[in-house]
């Protein structure tokens, strides 16, 4: 069974989940909203996503420099209560979280933070690389928004695959999280630092070393 744009957008009011977990759940329940509701929540995402309607004042600010001195990384994440911002399984998250942002270099939270000037600029690149790879044009746009999806995962940090453990993405991760604390779990804001970032310089990967450091503490 097909569905439309709409239907994602239904089913993301139905259960308050993420576009792409509702494109998800539809794509796999083939477009059955009922079923796509159910397995939102088996998942644990309808769960996670009614405790977002919650306000989320406490938290804490964590840090992560990289053992060499090269990346550092301030990061804010939010809970309901000073309780859990205080519990281990809070802070080990926001610890792990802010090793993975090190290690990715997310430039946004979200999709929805993605600046529209640099998605329209990106998908016109997208588009001339398809089409200079003698792409039919009846399917390039369908590449496009393929591409696009990649590229969201490459620069949103709740998109990305977690480094300790690929087979869950960073929205997965605060949702397991969620579902085992109780409370609602957001990530706020993020900054990262790279030392002698936009100086003309020799360049490593730093990121590759961090994320070899990250698997070496699993």
């Amino acid at each position: 069974m097909a569905f439309t744009a709409k239907d994602v957008v239904d089913l993301r009011e139905k259960t308050g989940a993420g576009m792409l977990d509702c494109k998800k759940a539809l794509t796999e329940c083939n477009g059955d909203m009922s079923k796509a509701v159910d397995y939102l929540r088996e998942k644990g995402i309808a769960a996670v996503a009614k405790r977002q309607g919650r306000i989320a004042a406490e938290g804490a600010v964590f840090s992560y420099i990289h053992m060499n001195g090269t990346i550092g990384v301030l990061l804010e994440v939010n809970c309901e209560t000073d309780f859990v911002a205080k519990s281990p399984a809070f802070q080990e998250l926001g610890h792990d979280i802010a090793i993975h942002i090190a290690a990715a270099n997310p430039k946004y939270i979200n999709i929805e933070e993605v600046d529209t000037t640099e998605l329209e600029k990106e998908k016109e690149i997208l588009k001339a690389q398809a089409l200079n790879e003698g792409k039919p044009a009846a399917v390039v746009d369908k590449m496009v928004e393929g591409r696009i999806k990649k590229y969201y995962k490459e620069v949103c940090l709740l998109e990305q695959e977690y480094v300790k453990d690929p087979s869950k993405t960073i929205s997965q991760l605060v949702a397991d999280a969620t579902n085992k604390i109780g409370e609602k779990i957001s990530i706020r804001r993020f900054v990262r630092f790279q030392m002698g970032e936009g100086l003309e310089k020799r360049k490593d990967d730093f990121a590759e070393e961090v994320k070899k450091q990250a698997a070496g503490m699993m």
